[in-house]
């Protein structure tokens, strides 16, 4: 069954002799003539198109007789080679007398091409299957070199995309109306949006779901997208099993590098010729600044998923940005060759908080930002902050699960600190103001909160007097700044006595 051949459909025709409409209207065609010259055209063109082999005439008159015979005839269109050249007169007169004024480089290829878009849709499948196994002649190096083979093969455009937009494409971009027109319910399917067609195919994918392979372009005909459904659904095996690889691949060289970045951790800044080499190559500066962050998983939470949701969001922050998974989160940082300035370290924080409420949307996540360090020693102290950060933050849903240690006071740092190196000197540096005086600030306020705040139980225990109990414990206030009244404060200032008094 023979269809209507349309001008859009013919010029996006990959292989159609490098044809270019020149004038007149743009339009279709029921049936095709090709002679080698104008006289040899049947006499009834009857709205056909007429391609001819020969060259254009010449000079201005010849030009204009012969539009005129072949419109006279019949003839809606014209193809022939040399028409690009054609008089700027005779180009209006063929606006005037309606017809389609097409120049082609390979005449004879056009006719083939308007057989199959005509009547030939089998071989025009099979032409399109053809340009996809000739594709996969090439070794790709990953899903967007794939991609890529078939796009320049196909001459259209392809893309792999879920339900929320564009994952990866090749040789045009798939605008939003065109995926929203994309059913995802169905195996193939063909869809419009304006002057664009896409025909799709589920892929059919262990590793990932709910996405789709596209094909896609301008101006296609029914036939034409048809045909690409087939060719659509012949490609998919080959794109899941790319995506398997490359997954497969991923996950390799995330493990990698969890353990480099463990290995750096546990080195606390000292230097080893082997860990410093492996850094370098994968590209982690450890020279210059950092602010290290951390995502810690609020519930089930896969690290590798988590870590590819927010690679591109990650990219887009304006400094040298490195994360892998650590546990059951993932770890990161931001690197500056030079020490960044408020302004920007500010940005810089902001970013990540927005990277945080991303993430928020798909994984219940908590987020810890450390502070701006410098050096291999200031890198490993800034995501030892990170992971402590994240910690306070999986139990403060006020903060939005996110929490910057410059933001948090020492008492609060005192309560995720308690099981690492950091928590003594911590510990110290906070109680330092009470040990003026013989240190019976730090004796009273020890003995206050192991009689669980009571005046009279501490007065009884220390042998003073209950006006001097509270007297000290007004002045320990004074000194540190903390609110006693906040259990949480009480609680870090009972873990510093314990660990920096003796016994």
């Amino acid at each position: 069954m023979s269809e209507t051949l349309s001008l859009s459909a013919l010029l996006a025709q990959g292989e159609n002799g490098g044809l270019r409409h020149v004038g007149g209207p743009a339009i279709g065609w029921d049936a095709v003539s090709v002679e080698a010259a104008e006289e040899d055209l049947p006499a009834d063109g009857d709205g056909r198109l007429a391609i001819l082999t020969g060259t254009a005439p010449a000079t201005t008159w010849q030009q204009d007789a012969m539009l005129r015979r072949v419109r006279d005839r019949g003839y809606t269109g014209l193809a022939l080679p040399g028409a690009a050249g054609i008089d700027a007169g005779s180009l209006r007169l063929a606006d005037r007398i309606g017809l389609c004024l097409l120049d082609v480089d390979r005449p004879v290829q056009l006719a083939r091409a308007c057989w199959m878009l005509i009547e030939a849709r089998d071989a025009l499948t099979l032409n399109q299957v053809r340009k996809i196994a000739q594709s996969f002649e090439y070794a790709a190096d990953d899903l967007g070199d794939l991609l890529g083979h078939l796009a320049a093969n196909l001459g259209l455009g392809v893309a792999l995309i879920d339900a929320a937009g564009v994952l990866r494409e090749a040789g045009a971009h798939l605008d939003a109306d065109l995926h929203a027109a994309i059913r995802f319910d169905s195996w193939i399917d063909g869809a419009r949006a304006g002057e664009s067609a896409a025909a799709s195919v589920r892929v059919d994918s262990p590793g990932r779901t709910g996405l789709r392979l596209v094909l896609f372009g301008r101006g296609l005909g029914e036939s034409q997208l048809q045909s690409l459904s087939v060719a659509a659904e012949v490609a998919m095996p080959a794109v899941a099993a790319r995506i398997l690889i490359d997954e497969i691949a991923a996950v390799n060289d995330v493990a990698a590098s969890s353990g480099l970045l463990r290995d750096f951790v546990d080195l606390r800044g000292a230097v080893d010729a082997d860990v410093e080499r492996r850094m370098a190559e994968r590209g982690w500066r450890t020279g210059g600044h950092h602010i290290g962050f951390r995502m810690v998983a609020r519930g089930r939470v896969d690290p590798f998923s988590l870590l590819r949701s927010i690679t591109a969001g990650l990219s887009a922050i304006d400094a040298e940005a490195h994360a892998t998974t650590a546990g059951r989160g993932i770890s990161g940082w931001l690197s500056f060759p030079e020490a960044p300035g408020p302004d920007r370290v500010e940005r810089s924080v902001a970013a990540l908080r927005e990277l945080h409420l991303s993430a928020l949307r798909d994984f219940a996540v908590a987020t810890g930002v450390g502070s701006l360090q410098g050096g291999p020693e200031g890198l490993a102290g800034t995501l030892d902050e990170a992971g402590d950060a994240a910690r306070i933050a999986a139990a403060r849903s006020a903060t939005g699960w996110f929490v910057r240690v410059d933001s948090l006071g020492l008492e609060q740092l005192l309560l995720a600190w308690t099981g690492n190196d950091t928590f003594v000197p911590a510990a110290q540096s906070l109680l330092a103001p009470l040990r003026e005086g013989g240190g019976e600030l730090l004796t009273t306020l020890s003995s206050y909160l192991d009689h669980e705040s009571g005046i009279a139980a501490t007065a009884a225990a220390l042998g003073l007097h209950r006006n001097t109990v509270a007297v000290r414990i007004r002045r320990v206030q004074e000194l540190l700044g903390i609110d006693m009244s906040d259990p949480e404060a009480r609680l870090a200032l009972h873990l510093a006595c314990r660990a920096v008094l003796p016994g």
